[in-house]
């Protein structure tokens, strides 16, 4: 509230200025003196615009230092993976040269209509070039915009690169308006997918031709353990999205036709998060980042950071999707069924009763 009443309080004085200023030139228009004006009357005016010049400049840097100083806990989150701390590095030495160089230009550009007003005595300097000046600020950008790039590469590499061979497989499919999640089972390997299976039931699309599909999990709620690598794998059903966890430093987009991926290994369980924010309601969230449709701000899901203990008795109580939509054994080869049957944990059945529910499913 005390933000709004300062935001409005500020507007009403630039409202109060021009006002003034348009009184000031609707009198000399009355007196007629806007067809004859003279250079004491062009003086004022560059005064009151120069002046107005370094108001602005004070009043905008003065809201911009005292906002980032007393809401920087607001928008900087806690670091919650590996990867995150070398990030927040780079983004920070990225927002102090930018920063610096941001401030300088702008005094800069708003101090020299101040200094550089008409004046009746003023003569103007002939300054055609300098090439020692423009080496310098030709070279000196160059060089320190390279280090930065060259810094946030490295980082983005390592994260998109292959993944560790231990690393927990997830795969996140985005589609409008909501983030769905599988994981590969117990045999640790996730199946084919194939755009053209999509339909009602199987939303993702899973192929049933490949046996590492058989005991894939599709849960309501993304776990994922600490202290080990996970990668992502990220793709979309539909339309542009992308991947944003703001703990884990994380954003990756998901783009129809073209899988990407992202590696990190959290440090800090949800559990622990909770302790330290001292917020015993709060929840990783995966959001989306692109306007993907009207419903892109539906587009939330919860993600767990267990303890690796709890990760895997977790992980072990998950009912394979298969299992919890038997009819698609009508899909699996005939040659396949009993590993399909096996794999995904569906109960033993005889011949005639698989031969029945197969005739049925058509």
């Amino acid at each position: 509230m005390f933000e709004i009443i300062i935001g409005i309080g500020a507007l009403l004085v630039l409202l109060i200025i021009y006002m003034i200023f348009r009184v000031f030139t609707l009198m000399n228009v009355v007196k007629g003196n806007d067809k004859n004006q003279d250079d004491e009357r062009v003086s004022v005016n560059n005064k009151i615009n120069a002046w107005m010049f370094m108001a602005v400049l004070f009043l905008g840097f003065g809201l911009f230092f005292w906002y980032s100083y007393t809401r920087f806990d607001e928008y900087v989150l806690p670091v919650a993976s590996v990867h995150g701390i070398e990030y927040e590095s780079i983004f920070w030495i990225t927002t102090a040269v930018t920063g610096i160089v941001f401030v300088l230009t702008h005094i800069l550009l708003f101090y020299f209509p101040f200094r550089y007003r008409f004046k009746n005595d003023a003569k103007a300097l002939f300054y055609p070039d300098n090439t020692k000046l423009e080496i310098a600020w030709t070279i000196i950008p160059a060089i320190v915009l390279s280090i930065l790039v060259f810094s946030g590469w490295r980082v983005w590499s390592d994260i998109t690169e292959k993944a560790p061979d231990n690393a927990e497989v997830v795969e996140i499919v985005g589609y409008q308006f909501a983030w769905a999640v599988r994981y590969p089972g117990q045999d640790k390997q996730l199946g084919d997918f194939d755009f053209r299976l999509i339909d009602a039931e199987n939303q993702l699309g899973m192929d049933f031709t490949d046996k590492a599909s058989f005991d894939d999990f599709i849960p309501q709620e993304l776990h994922i353990p600490k202290g080990q690598p996970v990668l992502f794998k990220i793709r979309a059903r539909d339309v542009l999205h992308s991947v944003f966890v703001p703990h884990f430093r994380l954003k990756m987009d998901a783009v129809p036709g073209m899988p990407t991926r992202f590696w990190f290994t959290p440090t800090k369980s949800t559990a622990e998060m909770r302790a330290e924010l001292n917020d015993p309601e709060f929840n990783y969230e995966l959001a989306c980042t692109e306007v993907c449709g009207r419903g892109h701000f539906s587009m939330r899901f919860i993600i767990v950071v267990d303890e690796p203990e709890e990760y895997a008795k977790w992980y072990a109580e998950q009912a394979s999707w298969l299992s919890q939509n038997e009819e698609y054994l009508a899909k699996i080869p005939v040659e396949l069924r009993e590993v399909a049957m096996i794999s995904a944990g569906i109960e033993d059945k005889t011949k005639k009763e698989i031969k029945e529910e197969v005739k049925a499913s058509f």
